[in-house]
């Protein structure tokens, strides 16, 4: 499962949320997080101005869920990307869960990936946000 900035800041923020229950099963070891480099600086970024307080939080969350964090794709990896999705500062982070080999990109980005199922449908992830896909790691663990 490969969060984007958007989810990890809001597993960060809000301890009740579908978000920081993803990675409350991650600290459980049910499922695996991976992130890139570029969501790390990105979340980082939005905490220090939204929410300064949760930053060590953050940073717990992340080491406790033993997160997997992945190297921002060579720009040849982005451009493969660049029709699917519209916005080029997103590119990296598609192309960065499409290299991961995740099943599910976690977001709240509703302009870029939600509100367009070409994303979703042309780059073989289903994208969803951390209520849909806590919902779907429900439905895996019934099977």
């Amino acid at each position: 499962m490969f969060f984007g900035s958007s989810a990890v800041v809001a597993g960060a923020v809000s301890t009740s949320g579908a978000a920081n229950a993803l990675f409350m099963l991650a600290v459980a070891e049910e499922i695996t997080i991976t992130i890139s480099e570029q969501v790390v600086i990105e979340s980082e970024h939005a905490l220090a101005l939204k929410s300064p307080r949760s930053l060590p939080y953050y940073r717990d969350l992340l080491r406790m869920a033993k997160s997997r964090i992945v190297r921002i794709p060579a720009p040849k990896e982005v451009a493969k990307y660049h029709s699917i999705i519209s916005d080029p500062t997103d590119t990296p982070i598609l192309a960065a869960a499409v290299k991961a080999g995740v099943d599910y990109l976690v977001t709240l980005n509703r302009k870029q990936f939600l509100a367009d199922p070409k994303v979703a449908e042309k780059s073989g992830l289903r994208i969803g946000t951390p209520g849909n896909a806590l919902a779907w790691v429900r439905e895996q663990v019934r099977k």
